[in-house]
């Protein structure tokens, strides 16, 4: 990914409305996991955000799913594509405030401007992380990080590597190293979570319902009995929240 403002730009402006229409259904479902992750994060911490903001917001999708989970909070979003911000913007989303095409390096924003800043599903899309993760610890007194963890057997698969590459994931991370991106931001972990998400998410892209259900009961059941050892087999969502 030579160009990441143009990457992601083309996947915001999709030509085939249908298409473009399904893609939104997969982003808004996502953004509900990301959400629950989220505010149960916060809730361990004891932290209730005032104002927080999403860097890599996308579409809105996860800004709009965070309002209703939070009510009385106040959101910003940045993000790389112009078209995507467009997007955000026709959601109207409640208490929604900036809303912002940025440069992917330096946050328009004071330091300590935020309660919480977001980071879902982003990290794993950039060349060199640790000045993102800079940049939100000086925004923000707590960061969210949200990744899948694709250092494992399944993910390894050539067609996987390939699908992933496709959709611009640069890293393949484990918890690991997850931490070491986090601490090397001068952030502290409060409180984690490993998810392998609701059958919807391994259904959504299928032609049948067997494979996906079989898909799922099987690492739903290895991931209860044994969370860390089953990372090692096959991706799950992984989410941690870091203070200061």
């Amino acid at each position: 990914m030579t160009d990441p403002a143009a990457f992601y730009t083309a996947g915001y402006s999709l030509a085939d409305r249908e298409q473009a229409l399904r893609m939104g259904r997969w982003r808004a479902l996502g953004a509900r996991s990301k959400a629950a992750h989220a505010v149960a994060l916060c809730a361990r911490a004891g932290l209730a955000p005032a104002l927080a903001v999403e860097i890599g917001c996308g579409d809105g999708a996860l800004l709009e799913a965070l309002s209703r989970a939070w009510p009385g909070a106040a959101l910003d979003g940045f993000e790389l594509s112009e078209p995507a911000i467009e997007i955000a913007r026709e959601r109207s989303i409640p208490r929604a405030g900036r809303l912002e095409a940025y440069d992917g390096a330096h946050v328009p924003a004071a330091d300590d401007a935020y309660d919480l800043a977001v980071l879902s599903h982003v990290v794993e899309h950039i060349p060199d992380p640790a000045p993102v993760l800079a940049e939100a610890a000086r925004v923000a007194r707590h960061v969210l990080v949200e990744v899948p963890l694709e250092a494992n057997r399944s993910a390894a698969r050539p067609a996987k590597r390939a699908e992933a590459a496709r959709i611009g994931h640069l890293h393949a991370f484990d918890r690991a190293a997850v931490d070491a991106l986090v601490r090397g931001a001068g952030l502290r972990p409060v409180a984690e979570l490993s998810d392998p998400l609701p059958y919807e998410h391994h259904a959504f892209f299928a032609t049948s319902r067997v494979r996906p259900a079989v898909k799922w009961a099987l690492r739903t059941a290895a991931w209860r009995a044994a969370p860390r050892r089953s990372e090692r087999w096959f991706t799950v969502h992984y989410a941690v929240l870091a203070a200061r």
